[in-house]
């Protein structure tokens, strides 16, 4: 089963507690993810992240085709980091690291998701297709969102990378 990696970079001219506050706050993932996925927060997300907590969610990551997610929230740094990992869902492995990091002017929020695709062989070979597809569409989007609710930092590109490891 092959790995993948996704490494996100976006910065945006707001301070680090307006930044943590949007993003350990589960109901914002919805906000950051495009209509056509479906998402839907179905359980857990009624409190501030705490390590240990389990979220549901329903989301459509294929059209017509819906699956349930759950991820734990495993690790949080208060105002640094906070890593997710999906318990149930449509990956074999889903581990994502958020960071977000000072910078003059703002801050970087910072993504690193390491995944692996169920299915074997036909999971490799519908990752450049489909997979690695959607999730560049779904960071583009995400990307687009944050600009408009904060705006952007002068001197800083959007960044994303999908590999393989």
């Amino acid at each position: 089963m092959q790995l993948y990696q996704l490494h996100a970079k976006q910065a945006v001219p707001i301070d680090l507690k307006t930044a943590w506050d949007f993003l350990s706050n589960p109901e914002n993932l919805k906000v950051i993810t495009p209509e056509k996925m479906g998402f839907q927060i179905l359980n857990g997300a009624d409190r501030p992240l705490f390590e240990g907590q389990i979220i549901q969610y329903k989301v459509s990551p294929i059209a017509g085709i819906t699956t349930k997610w759950v991820s734990e929230i495993t690790n949080i740094k208060e105002g640094n980091y906070f890593v997710d990992q999906q318990l149930f869902g449509p990956y074999a492995l889903w581990h994502h690291k958020h960071f977000i990091h000072e910078t003059d002017g703002g801050v970087i929020m910072e993504d690193l998701i390491d995944y692996k695709i169920p299915f074997g062989v036909l999971g490799r070979l519908a990752h450049p297709l489909i997979v690695k597809k959607q999730l560049q569409q779904i960071f583009a989007f995400r990307e687009e969102k944050l600009q408009q609710l904060f705006g952007t930092l002068p001197g800083h590109s959007p960044f994303l990378t999908i590999t393989s490891i």
